[in-house]
Formats: structure tokens, C-alpha cells, sequence
């Protein structure tokens, strides 16, 4: 293990690296805390985004560390993890959050930091270094989230549907445009929930590697949680405009009543799974959600050729992040 004297400067630049990785996270997936409440003219963008990035800090309060435990510990075998694993796993995760912002693709920064972890450490100590349970977890809720968040999305639309049938589309619209400000909460509080831990998680792997914190700690040091918190506010309230767009309008059309049930069915995905300790992608689950109630109307509701672009995102995040993430491995050889 490496002397914590020799490693002080590259901890803190690796830890200020994943705060960046944090504020990028909120930044490019404020769109799913926002997308449907500014789309449907509740908030104006201003508004929603200091509304999100509240109830993501808020999260802070409400949530066990579950998914910092899973990430921290329960991806890669923990005598593998060095600076140079997390130094790759960062530049993988950054680099592909950068090129789906760029491109306006709504992919998931969740799984980008996971395939990185998983592509520096096989690069270390091949396949072996990787902890299958913690792994297949993950995996599995690539297609699990989704197709939760569209069935939940689905039924709320329903139910609503079935509950308001006898009233006027204008009172509905009344009421909903309300509502939707606590599913948007609710959806917020989700997503900072499980998100910032995701970071937590990665910096704790990192202060254990290093000799700064016990790996026999129930908890990572609360200067971490703190500023992991902060970060992912920080990044929702300067907002992701570009990712907005397709989330809130080129998958489906969407009104307040839309934009209530596709945040509640998310939200109530992203509760489960964070008291669950998965670490699952809120972009997955909005984007199944947001789905669902556009095919309950009708089946072409739902733009099926945007979606489809965004399924191909989330297929290759992980290996796109993962084969980065090596490659910056072995150049962190040459350089830390």
C-alpha cells in the first residue's frame, strides 16, 4: 500500500477530480429532475433548478449511505484499488458525461463511474478483480430501473386517469400543475439520494486505498458526504439545457397530470432502489417513466426513434467508460 505521505498530493487532486465527476453528475442530470416540470410550464427553468438542487442536498437527511457502501465496497476487491485505478475510473466516467452532454444525450453518469471502476480495475488485475454480485446488481437494474420506472409511470397514469375521468381537463390541469411540484421533490430527493452516494462511495474507496480511512469504518468521514452533497446541488442548479429538450419533449408530449405520474412512478424507483444500496441510473428511470405515460394514450405518443437512440447510450456507456478508464489507467502509470 502506498505510504499516505507520498500519496498526499494525488488524494487531493483525485479527490477534487470526483468532485468535479459530482458537480458534472448534477449538471448533466438535472434534466431529470427538471425536464418534466419545466416542460409542462409548472416552473420556469430558473425556478426548477434551484427547487431540484435543494431537494437533492435535502437527500442528505433522508437516506442511508447503502449505494456509498455498494460503490465503496462491493464493485471491485478492495486491495486492488490504488490511486491509479481511481484516477482511470474518474477520467472514464468525465469523459463520457462529457461527450452524451455534448450531444445532448441523455446517457447515465451512474453506470459511466461504474464502468469506469470496472475498466480500471480489469485493467490493474483483469476480470478477477471484480466482485460479481456487486457487479451483476448494477447490471441487472440497467434494464430492472427502466422497466420499473415505465410500469410505475404507466399505472400512475391509469389510476389518475380512472380517478379523474368525470372532471374538467382545465380543473385537472389546476390541480396537477400543484402536484407535480411534489413529485418533482420527490424525484429530486431520489436522485440526490442515490447520485451523490455513487461519489461518496468512490472517494471513500480512495481515503481507504490510501491509508486515510479504516476499511473496517461503518461510514465514509462526513467532510466527504457533505461536499458530495453540495457538488451535486451545485451541478443541478447551474443545469444541463441541453439534455432538458429530449427529456421533457422529443420522447413524448407532456401536461402537468403527464408530468406528475412519470415523477412519482421515478421517484418511487429511486426510493426502493437506494434503501436497497443499488446504485442505479435516475436518467433509466425518468426516461422508462416518461415512456410509460406517453404509451398509455396511444402507442405512437412516444417518439420510439429518440428512445431508441437513448437505449443504444445506455448499452454502451459502460463498456465505452470501462475501455477509457484503462487506457487512462496505464497512462496514470507514466504520470502519478
Amino acid at each position: 500500500m502506498e505510504t499516505v505521505q507520498a500519496a498526499l498530493w494525488v488524494v487531493v487532486v483525485l479527490v477534487l477530480m470526483a468532485v468535479v465527476f459530482d458537480f458534472m453528475n448534477g449538471f448533466h442530470d438535472a434534466a431529470n429532475s427538471i425536464a418534466t416540470v419545466v416542460s409542462t410550464g409548472v416552473l420556469k427553468p430558473g425556478q426548477a433548478v434551484v427547487f431540484a438542487a435543494f431537494f437533492n442536498v435535502v437527500a442528505i437527511f433522508i437516506f442511508h449511505l447503502s449505494v456509498a457502501a455498494t460503490v465503496g465496497k462491493g464493485i471491485v476487491m478492495p486491495g486492488i484499488v490504488d490511486t491509479h485505478v481511481v484516477f482511470g475510473a474518474l477520467v472514464g466516467a468525465i469523459t463520457w458525461n462529457f461527450i452524451t452532454w455534448y450531444y445532448g444525450i441523455p446517457s447515465s453518469s451512474s453506470h459511466a463511474l461504474i464502468g469506469g471502476i470496472a475498466g480500471a480495475a480489469v485493467a490493474k488485475a483483469g476480470v478477477a478483480a471484480l466482485l460479481v454480485a456487486g457487479i451483476m446488481k448494477t447490471v441487472v437494474f440497467i434494464f430492472v430501473s427502466p422497466l420499473l420506472g415505465f410500469l410505475l409511470g404507466s399505472l400512475m397514469m391509469v389510476v389518475v386517469s380512472w380517478a379523474f375521468r368525470g372532471f374538467r381537463p382545465l380543473k385537472v390541469d389546476k390541480w396537477f400543475r400543484r402536484l407535480q411540484l411534489i413529485s418533482a421533490g420527490a424525484y429530486s430527493l431520489g436522485h440526490g439520494g442515490n447520485d451523490a452516494q455513487k461519489t461518496i462511495g468512490l472517494i471513500w474507496m480512495l481515503l481507504i486505498a490510501t491509508g486515510y480511512a479504516n476499511s473496517g469504518d461503518s461510514s465514509p468521514p462526513n467532510w466527504v458526504i457533505l461536499i458530495c452533497y453540495s457538488a451535486i446541488g451545485l451541478g443541478t442548479m447551474l443545469g444541463g439545457w441541453r439534455i432538458v429538450k429530449t427529456m421533457g419533449q422529443r420522447i413524448t408530449k407532456l401536461k402537468p397530470v403527464g408530468g406528475f405520474c412519470a415523477e412519482t412512478g421515478g421517484a418511487l424507483t429511486l426510493f426502493m432502489a437506494t434503501a436497497l444500496g443499488i446504485p442505479v441510473s435516475t436518467t433509466h428511470t425518468i426516461t422508462g417513466a416518461i415512456v410509460g405515460v406517453g404509451a398509455t394514450r396511444r402507442a405512437s405518443a412516444v417518439r420510439w426513434g429518440v428512445a431508441g437512440n437513448i437505449i443504444w447510450a445506455w448499452v454502451l456507456t459502460i463498456p465505452a467508460s470501462a475501455f477509457v478508464a484503462a487506457v487512462a489507467y496505464w497512462v496514470s502509470l507514466q504520470i502519478l
